[in-house]
């Protein structure tokens, strides 16, 4: 019972009841998972106007896009015609691993000086004097 009404009202934690509900009603099924739990679907049978089958990702936790690799982006938007699960795109060997964009959480990057830092600020120049309404 407490899933049920979680669901409801933290929609921003899962899939809304009415995503699942499209889901079952268009006859969905799920095509893969990626490495962040993120799980990927496809509609049977019919297509849409362009000729292409509708897809969707349905996150785990918070909904962020840039949660998304780029193999399942490239799938999502028609790019690639199978899944990574069948066939993964072939890996450069300066490529790096994906990481989500981590502005606004913990895990942000603070330079040095950074209101948030905790380390302290680099001394100034020595040739620069703050400027005092007191001064003549």
């Amino acid at each position: 019972m407490l899933g049920l009404i979680s669901k409801i009202f933290i929609w921003w934690k899962d899939a809304t009841p009415g995503t699942l509900l499209t889901l079952h009603n268009r006859g969905a099924q799920q095509v893969g998972e990626d490495e962040f739990g993120n799980r990927y679907f496809e509609e049977k049978g019919k297509t849409g106007p362009d000729g292409n089958k509708r897809r969707w990702v349905l996150y785990k936790g918070y909904a962020d896009a840039s949660r998304v690799p780029s193999d399942w982006h490239g799938w999502l938007h028609h790019t690639f015609d199978a899944p990574p699960t069948e066939t993964p795109l072939k890996r450069q060997t300066w490529e790096k691993d994906h990481h989500p964009n981590l502005t606004g959480t913990v895990h942000a990057y603070r330079p040095t000086g950074s209101l948030t830092s905790t380390e302290k600020r680099q001394a100034t120049a020595g040739d620069y004097e703050a400027w005092s309404p007191n001064q003549g």
